[in-house]
């Protein structure tokens, strides 16, 4: 979706206070462009909504260094799911304290790089991983702050591929599980237990399925001392079209934050900062009519942005000029040689012709940060506008065909 910092001024797309088309021209196509004005504000917003909470940006929506970099000297901690995220959020000045380590699947090797680190905090998923973790730190003559994710058996309103909370999922643990670990604690002298973790998925369109994971986090925790941290995961939504009614963050904030109360909170947002900063540009490259439908075919596809092709996603597509013609249903699709590989179907667009470029929207997070080289595609450029709303550089170069095959050996 548009906003104040994606618009049209005089029916050209700007970021901020540059036009989309002048970046488009220099840097080529397919290339992602963020805001730096907007994803700073909106982390500036979701502190002010939790102002008492420990905020850790969720480097898996986007871990570009440069943003990473920015929102760290903002003020965020991050929240890390593999080792490799770690590495990039010490890079990008993080601090190891204000990093949390999350995932369902993590290594021997991930958590003794956590451990050597001095990584802040763990989410533990399983028991295995509580006992591999205890050994680990035992032999490292060291003590790991842990909390505990809990399963919840919650149904989130969300979509089937994004929801976490629910009891067929394979994350986190039972209330059961999480029970016999609390009452075994001696059992791991190494493991300093002093939270609970929760996350039930992503675009969370209402807060009723987060109340009850917390009242039901709280309900476990409730008879250990010890246990004074919450951490709630992220989830907050991200309104992809004009129709699409989500809570705002203040909203989500004024629900939930009366039954955390003598708490430490944190909350790992990563959607809810970056998504909406974002846009992917791609240019036409064939105009086709086929079996009575019209389609522009462009350079970027599912191998910059699978989310369509994943999720279902669905993201607003608009032309860079817009010259007020009458629109007509488009099928906007990518040169991947898959079926799936459909950005936006029935977009309602004006005219277009080869070599005219639009605006994928809202492609901010889960974007690049999952782009591939299926096709043997190069991934594409990303370029920050500076918060200043006036410059723009690049803070990833286009990848080469020379990239694609430099880790090979033939």
């Amino acid at each position: 979706m548009l906003n104040t910092s994606i618009h049209y001024e005089n029916g050209r797309l700007f970021c901020d206070g540059v036009a989309v088309a002048e970046i488009a021209a220099q840097v080529g196509t397919p290339a992602y462009i963020y805001s730096g004005t907007r994803f700073l504000s909106n982390l500036r917003r979701i502190q002010a909504a939790f102002p008492t909470a420990h905020i850790h940006y969720s480097a898996k929506a986007n871990g570009n260094l440069a943003i990473m970099k920015m929102l760290v000297n903002a003020g965020a901690g991050i929240d890390a799911v593999s080792a490799g995220e770690i590495h990039r959020a010490l890079i990008a000045g993080a601090q190891p304290e204000n990093i949390v380590f999350a995932g369902v699947g993590k290594t021997g090797q991930e958590l003794y790089y956590a451990l050597s680190r001095g990584v802040g905090w763990f989410n533990i998923e399983n028991v295995e991983e509580c006992r591999l973790l205890n050994s680990m730190a035992g032999a490292a003559q060291m003590v790991a702050r842990v909390a505990l994710r809990l399963n919840p058996d919650v149904a989130a309103n969300t979509h089937r591929h994004i929801a976490t909370g629910h009891g067929k999922a394979k994350f986190g643990m039972s209330t059961e599980t999480i029970r016999d670990l609390l009452t075994r604690q001696g059992e791991f002298s190494n493991l300093s237990f002093e939270g609970i973790h929760i996350h039930i998925g992503s675009q969370l369109h209402d807060t009723t399925a987060t109340q009850a994971a917390i009242r039901a986090a709280l309900d476990v925790i409730q008879p250990y001392p010890t246990m004074r941290t919450v951490d709630i995961g992220g989830g907050l939504p991200v309104a992809y079209s004009a129709d699409e009614i989500v809570p705002d963050v203040e909203a989500f904030a004024a629900s939930i934050l009366p039954l955390l109360e003598g708490y430490e909170v944190i909350l790992e947002p990563g959607r809810a900062i970056i998504a909406d900063a974002g846009m992917l540009i791609t240019r036409v490259q064939y105009i086709k009519e086929q079996g009575e439908a019209k389609f522009a075919i462009v350079d970027a596809g599912m191998t910059e942005l699978i989310r369509p092709a994943l999720y279902e996603a669905h993201h607003e597509i608009v032309p860079l000029v817009e010259q007020g013609l009458p629109r007509e249903s488009v099928q906007v699709v990518g040169p991947v040689c898959e079926t799936t590989d459909v950005l936006g179907r029935d977009v309602a667009l004006p005219p277009l012709a080869a070599g005219d470029c639009l605006a994928v929207l809202t492609a901010g997070a889960y974007g690049m940060v999952m782009a591939s080289n299926y096709n043997a595609r190069p991934r594409p450029p990303e370029v920050l506008v500076d918060p200043n709303g006036k410059s723009w550089y690049l803070v990833r170069r286009r990848e080469t065909w020379d990239d694609l095959v430099a880790p090979e050996l033939a």
